[in-house]
């Protein structure tokens, strides 16, 4: 019966049911034994293999060592016929090969699989993903990326780039570089967590073309000198049990190892550290420095071995004495009230709110617009893509200082390949104008780490009072050490509220170099307005949804003025409520029991800040 079992299952072809050829997507159980090798030829779209956490049980034991499924899922934008999936299967051997008869098809392949597999892979374009709990992996790829999401406990790797120098990220210290003959380069090496040798040595020689920096999970940098020979691969600090085996190769793909992918940054290249980059180590915010660790290891731990040893900010609560908070028992919340657009709501009383404590609703003693004032840093890009346009930059800088209420603190910050703060945080408008006479464009595009060392550096003693980022750009960067997505908690935690002004450089050509002919070529002149990326559009929304400020996409030069005057507005829309608080000592500030909430239909509230009023005879 067994042998029977094993002879059809020798040959098994991809068939897909009547009625179904024009199906995009089709699922298949496959049964797997413990440790299967699972193999996946696909030159026509990328590989998704996950480990599944719970398997469902096997209703058919007949299969010696059979204990769980493989499901099977392929995608296509078209339609998929029986003879594009060649499918051979074994309870140990599973096999996937992708021959579309149309060169021009795609198709994915998704694997849910159990645990303990053992995966042999090759694409050509496609990426390839793998996580979980697995054995080894054997993956070869012609551009594609290839990413790991692997326990890293116990882990053997040979990474091989065969047409390009390397280009990787990985969460722990992989072993230097080695260039080989006819153009190849490689990584090979152990590690394991806690592993003396990628953890406890010797600093190594911060100079030395050898040496490699990653951090321990304890904090601490730490140094593996290249030049010398490497530890046996065996050693008394290696866990038991086999280890997971990487054999990565590709000709010129970028490899990650427990790096996802929408993290990654636009600039792969280990380079030296900005002065952005420098400052937002210098700043101690966790998530931000372990970005710029990713990115650039080496000089992150050059760097921070310079630096004394990081100081915990003191919270808002322990400036407060507490003596004045037991005997006050009022206190005033700076909120914002933003509709389901983001936009904030003007014309709102005491009838509007609920205050409550611990779910206990409070006395609310009056509600005001809040005059207190902004600290507003204007964020220049001028880089490359302006490099002709600089007198129309400053225009509109000058334009936004002129809207701006006269009692605002305003900073002025440009960037290209790095930041410069032109104007520190100053009422004199004069002084801000002088500023901007002050820089030239030019170079490549750092938008990310300009705005987390915004946040970083020049909004962080601020912490408490009324912030807002106002930017110009395009919304595309190709320099960063940091991702996108990457620092998009820090925005959140900073409470300061984001404007992004993304203007596509196109349209600033037209209005610098006008079209005399725009009169009778109007296709020309609309070409000539350009259009904002995708992703730059994408990444503005979600930049100030995450914040609570306003995306501005500016399709005409002339909506930017209308864009300053729409956030000084929105910027003067707040409100101060007074109201009779319980809550004391440790619960000075904004406490986790406080809530406000506004009674007007589809509308958040946000608590900027909260602070006690001082003592009265009430």
């Amino acid at each position: 019966m067994h042998k029977a079992l094993t002879i059809a299952l020798t040959v098994l072809v991809f068939c897909i049911a009547t009625g179904t050829a024009s199906s995009q997507s089709h699922t298949r159980p496959v049964k797997v034994a413990p440790g299967a090798l699972i193999e996946v030829i696909n030159h026509f779209g990328k590989v998704d293999a996950v480990t599944a956490e719970k398997q469902d049980p096997v209703a058919d034991n007949e299969i010696a060592g059979a204990s769980s499924p493989l499901l099977i899922t392929l995608n296509s934008p078209f339609a998929i016929s029986e003879k594009d999936v060649h499918i051979t299967s074994t309870p140990w051997n599973v096999r996937i090969e992708v021959r579309p008869a149309d060169k021009r098809t795609r198709i994915d392949v998704s694997l849910a699989m159990p645990p303990k597999m053992k995966l042999k892979i090759e694409t050509g374009t496609g990426e390839v993903r793998f996580s979980g709990s697995i054995t080894s992996a054997d993956v070869r790829t012609g551009t594609g990326t290839i990413a790991a999401d692997i326990p890293d406990d116990n882990v053997r790797y040979s990474l091989l780039w065969t047409f390009s120098r390397p280009r990787f990220l990985s969460d722990f210290e992989l072993k230097p570089v080695k260039e080989k003959t006819a153009g190849k380069f490689e990584i090979t090496g152990f590690y394991a967590a806690g592993d003396k040798d990628a953890g406890d040595a010797e600093p190594a020689d911060p100079d030395s073309e050898h040496a490699t920096v990653s951090v321990a999970p304890n904090g601490k940098v730490k140094a593996y000198d290249g030049s010398k020979k490497d530890p046996p691969e065996k050693n008394s600090n290696q866990p038991a049990g086999n280890p997971i085996v990487l054999n990565l190769v590709t000709e010129r793909g970028i490899i990650l190892i427990n790096i996802p992918p929408n993290e990654v940054s636009s600039d792969l290249r280990e380079r030296p550290l900005t002065n952005a980059a420098k400052a937002i180590i210098r700043s101690g915010d966790s998530q931000l420095m372990e970005a710029i660790r990713r990115a650039a290891p080496k000089y992150f731990g050059d760097y921070l071995r310079t630096l004394p040893p990081l100081k915990t900010q003191p919270a808002f609560a322990d400036k407060i004495q507490t003596d004045k908070i037991a005997a006050s028992l009022f206190k005033i919340a700076s909120v914002r009230v933003s509709d389901v657009n983001n936009r904030a709501i003007d014309e709102l009383s005491v009838e509007d709110f609920e205050v409550l404590e611990s779910g206990v609703e409070r006395k609310i003693v009056s509600v005001k617009r809040s005059t207190a004032p902004f600290n507003l840093v204007l964020l220049l890009d001028v880089s490359g893509s302006v490099d002709n346009y600089v007198n129309f930059i400053r225009k509109a800088a000058r334009n936004f200082v002129n809207t701006v209420d006269v009692r605002d603190r305003i900073s002025i910050v440009t960037f290209n390949d790095d930041v410069k703060v032109i104007s520190s945080f100053t009422t004199d408008k004069g002084r801000l104008s002088e500023s901007l006479d002050t820089f030239d464009a030019g170079g490549a595009t750092a938008y990310y780490d300009a705005l987390a060392f915004t946040l970083a550096d020049t909004l962080r003693p601020l912490r408490g009072e009324r912030t807002a980022i106002v930017i110009l750009t395009d919304g595309d960067d190709n320099r960063s050490f940091l991702s996108f997505d990457s620092m998009l908690a820090s925005i959140q935690e900073s409470g300061a509220l984001v404007y992004p002004l993304y203007v596509p450089s196109a349209l600033v050509a037209a209005e610098a170099a006008p079209n005399p002919d725009a009169a009778i070529d109007s296709l020309r002149a609309r070409y000539l307005q350009g259009e904002l990326t995708s992703k730059a559009k994408g990444e503005g929304e979600k930049l100030a949804k995450v914040s609570g400020g306003v995306y501005y996409p500016i399709t005409q030069l002339s909506q930017i003025q209308t864009a300053y005057e729409d956030i000084v507005r929105q910027l003067r829309t707040a409100y101060d409520i007074e109201y009779h608080s319980e809550l004391g000592g440790a619960d000075a500030g904004v406490s986790p029991r406080l809530k406000v909430r506004s009674k007007r239909p589809n509308s958040l509230v946000q608590i900027r800040s909260v602070q006690p009023v001082a003592i009265r005879g009430r």
